[in-house]
């Protein structure tokens, strides 16, 4: 079951947040649009099962219209929108595991043991770094237009990236204490900007502590999972 789930979670990871552009989400109220990201999710999981005619697939790409039609049209904006959103996907892949758990053991992919770990390890970090991105990002949108920042365009939010890539990788090395020397170090670097007036300063901790809150969640998540998966050959490196 776990295998089926991470195999879905894995290709979730990749319809919703590396295949869906800037373009599908900005037109997603057009049908057709609508119906290419479901194929999209169609796709992605029959790539990560092995398999395209498993009915399972179907109910997980019906499921996955019924949410994002009910997002889109029903035109539920912000951050708490945009978890909910994730939430229910995810509780469909967990739903669509307990039903269905041979959709792995059944599929070609089966003898490769260690892919379901990797398949984690990725889902793990696209949800850190990416859907991070998203996640604070829409948190931060109230408040974007009482901060004006005079630096480098789009130099938040790759500060982001990075610091939620790091924490991961950190947190997955078993170096949690390299995540509190980061925090001493952004707040250093951001002293100068910060100190300026409090509404710089509040937005500033909000944004770092949202980012650093969130790939901390999912790092350890990350791990629990991979510790209930067979072992991926090169976890030496992160265990």
């Amino acid at each position: 079951m776990l295998e089926t789930f991470t195999a879905l979670l894995f290709a979730h990871c990749l319809a919703d947040f590396v295949l869906q552009t800037g373009w599908i989400v900005e037109n997603k109220r057009r049908l057709l649009v609508l119906l290419l990201h479901i194929a999209i999710v169609w796709a992605t999981a029959a790539a990560a099962l092995g398999t395209v005619t498993a009915l399972p697939l179907v109910y997980l790409a019906v499921a996955h219209l019924v949410i994002d039609a009910t997002k889109t049209y029903g035109r539920f904006e912000g951050v708490g929108a945009f978890l909910l959103d994730q939430a229910a996907h995810i509780a469909t892949l967990i739903v669509i595991a307990v039903l269905y758990p041979a959709l792995w053991t059944s599929g070609p992919w089966a003898a490769q043991t260690s892919l379901p770990a990797l398949m984690a390890l990725l889902s793990g970090l696209i949800f850190a770094v990416t859907a991070g991105m998203y996640a604070i990002g829409l948190l931060m949108q109230p408040y974007g237009f009482l901060f004006r920042s005079s630096g480098l365009k789009n130099g938040g939010r790759l500060i982001g990236i990075m610091e939620r890539g790091l924490i991961f990788l950190f947190i997955l090395q078993g170096q949690a204490t390299a995540v509190g020397l980061l925090i001493a170090a952004k707040s250093i670097l951001r002293f100068g900007t910060a100190s300026k007036d409090q509404r710089s300063a509040e937005y500033v901790i909000i944004g770092t502590l949202a980012s650093f809150g969130w790939a901390i969640l999912i790092a350890y998540a990350t791990r629990g999972l991979l510790g209930l998966l067979p072992a991926l050959e090169i976890r030496t490196l992160i265990s």
